[in-house]
């Protein structure tokens, strides 16, 4: 279902759900504040099948060699709730203190379906590092969205932040885990989730990755959660303090979440930097055509990194069919964050 549609029809009772229409649409959230609504859900349900199944089925790039790792199921509990989690442990595992990443899954999507569409255990294998994937439960949001426009949701050691950082903190704590190398990633409701927990938590995480995501504090209720999404967004006056290095993708044809968000994204991890970015047009083989835009600060050191792909739309990028909503054509989303989380300690 187009957005504009979606939004025409949710605009004209505000007491339906507002946002129901795919894994990566993070305005499904909202149904949790109005989930008591038994007429709303019927049709938010009716307005999530008619998104969920993409138009096209994107080419399926081969999968990556696997390798013995262990992907093993987890809780975390704390004063704001209980989540699930897999971690997936590196067959190359020794006890040695290892990278660990934290991926965000989208709407809909549990962290089995991210992690085979997103295709990060196999690179996981490839440099050695943990992956954590932090599940949103039904019973916060009916959608597994991540609640990354309530209140209580965008601040430190409250709602949500506080469950994702305690189980980040909770696996640094049973794992060898350099506290140098903690990165945060996620799609969409789990990018906006994960632009939340790097901007409140700067001392845990190195870097942020976000791809089709929304910026900080970029609305707090459900009018502006819906203009979010449409690209008029609330910018932050509190960006958290300090720098936060990051790289985002996003499509120029995304629908649901507009390209704006990247762009507002970029401006904050950039804000400090006296120089303009530098772009650098792409094409990936028999794929989609990139622009990919550079800020370094002053040493050289791409403090933010933004990766433009014309004629996306919202789908991980580089992604492999055996999840829900990538897109095979590339450029390598999953890679490229790695790379560039390596560089920043």
């Amino acid at each position: 279902m187009k957005l504009n549609r979606l939004l025409l029809a949710q605009m004209r009772s505000a007491t339906r759900s507002l946002w129901r229409t795919g894994p990566a649409a993070p305005g499904a959230a909202v149904q949790q504040a109005m989930k008591n609504a038994a007429a709303m859900q019927r049709v938010a349900q009716r307005q999530l099948r008619d998104f969920t199944a993409p138009p096209a089925p994107a080419p399926v790039q081969p999968a990556r060699e696997r390798h013995a790792g262990n992907f093993v199921d987890g809780f975390h509990v704390n004063a704001a709730g209980r989540r699930e989690y897999k971690l997936y442990i590196p067959g190359s595992y020794n006890g040695a203190p290892a990278t660990l990443l934290v991926m965000l899954h989208g709407c809909t999507q549990d962290p089995d379906d991210f992690a085979n569409g997103t295709q990060m255990n196999a690179l996981a294998e490839e440099f050695g590092c943990l992956v954590l994937y932090p599940a949103q439960s039904k019973g916060a949001n009916p959608s597994r969205c991540w609640n990354w426009f309530n209140a209580v949701d965008q601040r430190r050691d409250e709602g949500e932040p506080s469950i994702i950082a305690g189980m980040t903190q909770a696996i640094m704590a049973s794992h060898a885990v350099d506290p140098a190398q903690v990165y945060v990633a996620g799609l969409s409701a789990g990018g906006a989730m994960a632009t939340i927990m790097g901007t409140l938590y700067p001392e845990l995480y190195a870097a942020v990755g976000v791809h089709s995501g929304l910026p900080f504090a970029s609305a707090n209720d459900l009018s502006s959660a819906l203009a979010a999404m449409k690209g008029d967004f609330r910018r932050s006056q509190d960006g958290g303090g300090q720098p936060l290095p990051i790289i985002v993708f996003h499509g120029d044809r995304d629908t649901t979440v507009h390209p704006a968000n990247g762009d507002e994204l970029v401006a904050q991890g950039a804000r400090h930097l006296a120089q303009p970015g530098m772009a650098e047009p792409g094409r990936v083989p028999d794929g989609h055509a990139y622009t990919r835009t550079l800020y370094p600060d002053q040493d050289g050191t791409v403090q933010a990194e933004h990766w433009l792909v014309h004629g996306a739309g919202h789908a991980w990028f580089g992604g492999n069919a055996r999840g829900s909503y990538t897109d095979g054509k590339g450029p390598d989303a999953s890679r490229e964050m790695m790379r560039f989380f390596r560089t920043r300690r």
